[in-house]
């Protein structure tokens, strides 16, 4: 079992790491608020989820796959919705 330790400290990791996600995605998604989001840096962290869901899959690891796949779902969304929010404000502002 002592050498398998790797595994479950990995499955730890994915875990706490995504679901640590969670609240505050749910709670943006809800209030559509992205006011503190900053477009570059949420666009760079969105490839880099999916450049570690390609990895998983380059090398078969389904926990990485799964972890990944779930926080590049939402921060897509997340992305999404800062995107309409500054189109929106840009409409308004008029520039």
């Amino acid at each position: 079992m002592s050498h398998n330790i790797h595994v479950y400290i990995g499955y730890l990791a994915a875990c706490l790491t995504t679901f640590s996600f969670l609240p505050q995605a749910i709670k943006t998604i809800k209030s559509k608020c992205t006011k503190g989001i900053s477009i570059v840096m949420y666009s760079m962290f969105t490839t880099g989820i999916f450049f570690w869901l390609l990895y998983g899959f380059l090398i078969n690891d389904f926990i990485i796959i799964l972890a990944n796949l779930i926080t590049f779902i939402f921060a897509s969304i997340i992305l999404f919705i800062t995107f309409v929010n500054y189109i929106k404000a840009k409409r308004i502002n008029g520039t």
